[in-house]
């Protein structure tokens, strides 16, 4: 019963606190409420309401949608959290507070399992070759060499060396 009372207590003189502060601006309606939660916080620390915590925590979640479902197509990926299309989910598990990882173990699924949807995948894999990620900086000067011999009217291996000899020069 002390403990209660210290509940109660000191829940009171919290949300006194709370209505003190000039900063708070509140009806009278929303001060019983408030009181409530502040209890219920305070009952919370005492261990009073673990159980129910423990509970949310080894709560079964069940999919929105199968698995084949969810990559059923290859322009987007059913989110099995919502049953929504997304590209990309990353962003969608972290506004729901989780990573890939913790989302594959949560529904059971395999490490592989993509979290970017095929077609897009392959969209940002083409801009990024096109424009030049992924390739080492002698590729790139090998390539300008070429596309200056083919326009050069000299041809074959004279334009090539004339085309380095520029490169080379200016670097």
């Amino acid at each position: 019963m002390t403990d209660d009372t210290d509940a109660v207590t000191l829940a009171t003189e919290l949300t006194i606190a709370w209505l003190s502060n000039p900063n708070t601006r509140t009806t009278a309606d929303d001060v019983p409420a408030f009181l409530t939660s502040m209890h219920t916080a305070v009952s919370g620390l005492g261990g009073a309401v673990a159980e129910p915590a423990a509970e949310d925590a080894s709560q079964e979640h069940v999919p929105a949608v199968s698995v084949r479902k969810s990559l059923a197509s290859k322009d987007h990926i059913v989110s099995m959290i919502d049953g929504k299309p997304y590209k990309t989910l990353r962003r969608h598990l972290s506004t729901n507070g989780l990573t890939p990882d913790q989302y594959r173990q949560r529904y059971g699924l395999k490490p592989d399992y993509p979290m970017v949807a095929e077609n897009y995948s392959e969209s940002r894999r083409v801009m990024a070759k096109k424009i030049g990620l992924g390739r080492k900086a002698g590729q790139k000067v090998e390539k300008a060499v070429e596309s200056v011999a083919k326009t050069t009217r000299k041809g074959g291996k004279a334009a090539l060396a004339a085309a380095r000899e520029a490169l080379g020069s200016e670097s």
